[in-house]
């Protein structure tokens, strides 16, 4: 079940340790996409905090937020960037994204098969997907005080099997937030030492968030031309009853002269 706008831009805008979470996605996605320069990013669920970078070079960012969830303007001040969507009919032309956020939507989603169908529909081909999900085997998880303490959490497993199914290749993986989910002062002083030291120890299943990218497949269709003529059985097997004579040998056919 998806969680309300409302509750969801509380928690990243106005905690400490929201901005701390955001910050950390932030990084680890612009880690994976370092240039969007000339293409149309796109969130969806929740992905607005995880947006903004990708104003600065991007040809078109879009953010789609689902009914169950509601919207918010975005981004606050300038000309608005978000819309309102159905769960799994978006209103976005097909093969027009070249970059996709997904964010606090495919954990919440009741619909999972069909939300990726869309998702597949509106990439553009070889168009690359993150998903952002809960780490099952992390802290962050077991806290329903923040937004990745609600809806399933994945394994990298479990989400690369999903996408599978769904005719996307898995290709990289990343993890973030590794700093305990505590408004504790001392945990958000130290937030980037624990960051920097979950990802040099790659000691992902300690991370609260799990990101996975994943590539759009497209199979070749056979192409229309010329029939190939497959030989019957009758034909196969001509020859083999009857076997067809030999050529002819060129030249002087010699002589045999029989003894008296």
């Amino acid at each position: 079940m998806h969680m309300d706008v409302v509750e969801l831009r509380a928690f990243y805008y106005r905690t400490k340790l929201g901005r701390t979470a955001q910050r950390a996605l932030q990084h680890a996605l612009r880690t994976l996409w370092p240039d969007t320069s000339h293409m149309t990013v796109a969130g969806f669920g929740f992905a607005v905090p995880f947006l903004r970078p990708f104003l600065v070079d991007a040809r078109r960012v879009i953010s789609l937020m689902p009914g169950q969830q509601g919207v918010m303007p975005w981004p606050q001040g300038e000309d608005n960037h978000s819309v309102l969507v159905e769960e799994t009919s978006w209103p976005v032309a097909t093969g027009s994204i070249e970059r996709l956020i997904v964010a606090h939507g495919l954990e919440t989603c009741e619909r999972a098969n069909a939300l990726l169908e869309e998702i597949h529909r509106v990439l553009a081909p070889g168009g690359q997907v993150i998903f952002i999900v809960p780490n099952r085997s992390g802290i962050w998880a077991r806290r329903d005080a923040t937004p990745f303490g609600h809806g399933r959490p994945y394994s990298f497993g479990q989400v690369e099997g999903l996408l599978r199914e769904h005719n996307f290749l898995p290709q990289r993986h990343a993890a973030a937030l590794y700093t305990p989910p505590s408004h504790r002062r001392f945990w958000l002083r130290t937030d980037r030492l624990w960051e920097r030291l979950g990802r040099k120890l790659d000691a992902q299943m300690l991370a609260g968030a799990l990101l996975v990218e994943a590539k759009k497949q497209v199979y070749a269709t056979p192409k229309r031309g010329s029939g190939v003529t497959v030989p019957g059985p009758l034909e196969v097997l001509e020859g083999l009853t009857q076997p067809a004579p030999k050529p002819a040998s060129r030249g002087r056919i010699p002589e045999f002269k029989v003894a008296s």
